[in-house]
């Protein structure tokens, strides 16, 4: 009976994955493979698809780095720390999830922008944030963000604080003690946090196509890319490069989960 049980909520598994995710990419790759021997290497390796595909994968490595570095200080200090506006704080991380990306982008634009917040005191240091790959960046950064410190934080919460203290105790720098006692720890959270930042950042469309200019060979990424094909009624084109795409992002991914595991069993 329990069998049984188990083979029909596997059955039930299989089906949902089938038809949320291996139906649309069998789909799309069915469809670009009509084209493979026509046109698909060709327009894969395009050089406005290339440049592209750099843009969008170095920018959003970039804003990963960024987000890992800061992201795992704003989650020390949410651990470790207690002061005033900490649960707002706590509250306003998640913001990017409930924001609408169009409005994001409109609100790093005014922030940015030569006249904002920020943007003004950047353009007296010939700093430009908008219409640039600096703007993908931020716009990557913000919306990915959530990911790494909501990863870090349960991770932060139990660890032991004896280790630190008996590395203390030792005559181990607070370096030291990070490089050899924490990071190990929480290493597999910081790769799992980086490959859901990534996977996030490669993906954004509504903010990055009102903070960019769009302009190919400079700051166009592949997911803007795709839409101007469709714009243009140009189905091959955005089917390939949607293709290229999904096969560049499950490679990283891949070798990121491997270095995840890896990191688990040292």
């Amino acid at each position: 009976m329990r069998i049984k049980k188990l083979s029909n909520s596997w059955l039930f598994i299989i089906l949902y994955l089938s038809i949320l995710l291996i139906f649309p990419i069998s789909i799309l790759i069915n469809r670009a493979g009509h084209e493979f021997f026509n046109s698909f290497v060709e327009r894969a390796t395009d050089e406005v698809a290339l440049s592209a595909y750099f843009v969008t994968f170095s920018m959003a490595g970039l804003a990963c780095i960024l987000n890992t570095i800061f992201g795992f200080l704003i989650a020390w200090v949410l651990v470790r720390y207690k002061f005033p506006g900490k649960k707002l704080l706590d509250i306003a991380i998640d913001l990017p999830f409930a924001l609408p990306t169009s409005v994001a982008g409109f609100t790093l634009v005014n922030i940015y922008s030569d006249k904002g917040i920020i943007g003004s005191y950047l353009s007296q240091l010939n700093i430009q944030v908008i219409f640039t790959r600096l703007g993908i960046v931020v716009a990557m950064v913000f919306v990915s963000f959530p990911f790494i410190i909501r990863t870090l934080q349960p991770a932060l919460e139990t660890l032991e604080r004896e280790y630190e203290q008996a590395a203390w105790v030792l005559g181990a720098s607070p370096w030291k003690t990070f490089y050899s006692i924490v990071l190990p720890i929480l290493l597999p959270s910081f790769l799992t946090g980086f490959t859901l930042s990534f996977s996030r950042a490669i993906g954004e469309y509504g903010s990055i196509v009102i903070i960019s200019s769009n302009f190919p060979l400079k700051d166009l990424i592949a997911s803007v890319f795709i839409f101007q094909c469709l714009e243009q009624y140009d189905y091959i084109g955005a089917t390939i490069i949607g293709t290229v795409m999904l096969f560049i992002s499950l490679i990283l991914l891949i070798i990121i989960n491997f270095f995840q595991r890896w990191s688990q069993q040292i």
